[in-house]
């Protein structure tokens, strides 16, 4: 049985498997990885490359337009080709600043694409459950980001597969995301696989829809109507729930 370890923040107790599972489907960003850190650090190269102040206020403005292109993506009213693009026209248009979206939105994927931080205890947590659990990794998001940072992560070694919907072309919440995650893991049973993530929209329904178990990952304390099957507030939580 491995050993428990310290992780800065909390305990981790050594990890036998939950009973019943086999594989854990873990969501990338907010979950594992800060993705809020390697965001802001990307944005705020972009802003340098522009000559530009890195204010708050201007981060805000970027993070709420591209949160509502992606939600536009989860349903299928927008593409990852558009949203490249897209969201750094009408960021350019609010602060009010000449610049080819074309070109800001290669140098944004660029300097996204070098940042790998994890959330605090996702290394040792990881290494762990992969002493016990088969894990993938299941992420939203641009195959020119994803796949470098996914590569360049000390996470990598543990997950058998990272599944990116900028290759696959569709993404979570679609049952075809799924359907070809099912088919590069050798079709396991439903009931042997838990979907871990902190996204409702994304990962919580495009688990339940698709049959699975959940875990929510509701690190921000937020509420939900959904029927989660497990529900936890942190790394800490999520390690003694699969380790029951």
């Amino acid at each position: 049985m491995s050993r428990g370890m310290w992780c800065g923040r909390f305990w981790l107790r050594p990890i036998e498997a939950m009973p019943g599972y086999t594989w854990l489907l873990f969501d990338a960003d907010g979950t594992l990885f800060d993705f809020d850190k390697a965001e802001e650090r990307a944005l705020e190269l972009v802003l340098a490359d522009l000559k530009q102040p890195a204010s708050e206020s201007a981060l805000r403005s970027y993070r709420a337009i591209n949160r509502e292109l992606w939600h536009g993506f989860e349903l299928g009213r927008v593409t990852q080709a558009e949203i490249k693009v897209r969201r750094f026209q009408l960021w350019m248009e609010e602060l009010r600043v000449e610049a080819d979206p074309d070109e800001t939105g290669h140098n944004y994927v660029r300097h996204l694409s070098e940042q790998t931080d994890l959330l605090p205890g996702a290394q040792e947590l990881v290494e762990m459950l992969s002493e016990h659990y088969r894990m993938v990794i299941v992420t939203n998001g641009l195959k020119e980001v994803q796949r470098p940072r996914m590569q360049r992560s000390s996470l990598s070694p543990y997950f058998e597969d990272v599944i990116i919907s900028g290759e696959l072309g569709v993404a979570k919440p679609d049952p075809r995301f799924f359907d070809a995650t099912f088919a590069r893991m050798g079709h396991p049973q439903r009931q042997e696989v838990l979907m871990v993530g902190d996204s409702l929209s994304a990962d919580m329904q495009g688990g339940i829809q698709y049959g699975l178990d959940t875990c929510w990952c509701n690190f921000r304390n937020e509420q939900t109507e959904l029927s989660v099957t497990h529900e936890v507030t942190g790394l800490d939580q999520l390690a003694a729930l699969l380790s029951r």
